[in-house]
């Protein structure tokens, strides 16, 4: 079943979004046709001038990014997808699901409303559904990794803007399919790596693309060990009725069939190399990529993955690295070493200084660094404060995000890299990052890619 608007009917509805965005920036007057009031809803943004947005995946993360997306009136909020209804299960326990995305919202609108109550989100099981309305502008693809891929070909397939959560891919393969995806249909992609957004990651960035630490010989990547039992279900691994109001099938989709248990699934997923890969996916949409974006690297990859070693605790059911540690080399010789025994964050190291950078912390050595000016003839890299304000600011007037698909594709890459690596045991992978192969190791290559279970495919586009 498909209802997917013409292209030629999404593309009358984002000129005129456009239109009105250049409008408002050249100081002229844009009338508003129907107003907020006429709908009972505060603020000052028209309805007609609105991106109505579907959230595909209402566990954890889905949750705070609503919350962030109700922030901006010039979203609205009008489904939500999920094939759980509603459950505890999620971070530190916390109920999570479409029924509670569903009230999340609706109480949000209704506090906006003179009467007090409002009754303008969907709730759907199936993310179909959801591109299948016309009257939606843009999804955010919030599941599990494995299931990321499908649904952002196919909300391209529809001309959806797509605002998709890290790690973007499951595979490299799949990454490849969706940047081509992304890049083929002209819809607009932010990837949730939003310390892109912060300017401490921007600054350190700038600050050695330009010099200010001499010639860049290391950079350092530092990211959490374990497998934490975030939902609280780790003493859950065995297998047990699958809960009412859980499409658990479904959940699977393409991945192997295996039985259902509570620390399968939810939060706990990424501990589960069918669905997920670690810490080192988990956290290889943050630190990785801010560092690929100091290295000048964001549109390549290594050349070489060596000294891979990871530690793989035996469990019934969690089977991710829990301590690893492998070094990508570059075609100029530049190592970035992705380890759980480094530092938290991204240290620089160049010939004249280091820069170091985490998440509400920015220093150098020598301090007098920070404190250097960027010309107007230096490289002053993409500006953003607000990662899902970027995104809407871009839907609106159709430019490039802080974080686009193939970037986010060239950083996972190398986690995936690493991950084939340590499960294979091998200390060193050959990549080519022009035809992305992994040369000379014809097991490691098969595992670029994974068999879908069926009746699950990609899209063709």
């Amino acid at each position: 079943m498909n209802h997917s608007p013409s292209p030629s009917r999404r593309r009358s509805r984002r000129e005129f979004l456009a239109q009105a965005a250049g409008a408002a920036g050249a100081g002229f007057a844009f009338p508003t046709i129907v107003p907020a009031s006429a709908l009972g809803l505060s603020g000052t943004v028209a309805p007609s001038n609105r991106v109505n947005i579907g959230i595909i995946g209402t566990g954890n993360q889905g949750f705070n990014d609503i919350n962030s997306f109700l922030r901006d009136d010039r979203v609205r909020i009008v489904a939500v997808c999920d094939v759980n209804r509603g459950s505890p299960g999620y971070w530190e326990g916390k109920v999570g699901g479409r029924e509670p995305a569903k009230r999340l919202v609706e109480e949000h609108y209704a506090d906006a409303r003179r009467a007090g109550t409002y009754r303008g989100c969907e709730a759907y099981v199936d993310y179909r559904e959801v591109l299948g309305r016309d009257d939606i502008d843009a999804v955010e693809v919030c599941t599990p990794d494995h299931w990321h891929a499908i649904p952002v070909v196919a909300a391209c397939k529809a001309r959806k803007d797509i605002y998709c959560q890290k790690p973007l891919s499951l595979t490299i393969a799949e990454g490849r399919a969706m940047s081509y995806a992304v890049n083929r249909s002209g819809v607009v992609f932010q990837t949730g790596s939003q310390q892109r957004s912060d300017w401490r990651y921007r600054r350190a960035a700038e600050l050695v693309r330009n010099g200010r630490i001499g010639k860049l010989r290391f950079v350092r990547v530092g990211m959490p060990s374990g497998r934490s039992d975030y939902a609280r279900t780790g003493d859950h691994k065995k297998p047990e009725p699958v809960p009412k109001g859980f499409e658990y099938d479904l959940w699977l989709g393409p991945a192997p069939q295996a039985p259902y248990a509570q620390a399968r699934c939810h939060v706990n997923f990424r501990w589960i190399y069918d669905y997920s890969g670690g810490q080192v996916t988990d956290w290889g949409g943050h630190h990785p990529d801010c560092a690929q974006w100091g290295m000048g690297t964001e549109m390549t990859g290594p050349v070489l993955i060596k000294n891979a070693k990871g530690v793989f605790p035996p469990d019934p059911l969690w089977n991710t690295a829990t301590e690893y540690t492998f070094d990508a080399v570059y075609e100029n010789g530049l190592t970035m070493r992705i380890s759980n025994r480094e530092k938290m964050g991204v240290t620089f190291e160049g010939t004249e200084g280091t820069i170091y950078v985490n998440r509400g912390e920015l220093n150098a050595d020598p301090k007098s660094v920070l404190d250097s000016k960027i010309g107007p003839d230096g490289i002053h890299l993409y500006k953003s404060d607000d990662h899902f304000r970027n995104f809407i600011d871009c839907v609106i007037s159709r430019e490039p995000t802080a974080a686009p698909v193939e970037v986010a594709h060239r950083s996972i890459t190398i986690c995936h890299l690493g991950n084939i690596a340590m499960r294979l045991g091998r200390e060193t992978l050959r990549w080519d990052p022009r035809t992305e192969q992994i040369i000379g190791d014809a097991e490691a290559a098969r595992m670029l890619s994974r068999p879908y279970r069926e009746p699950w495919s990609l899209p063709a586009v």
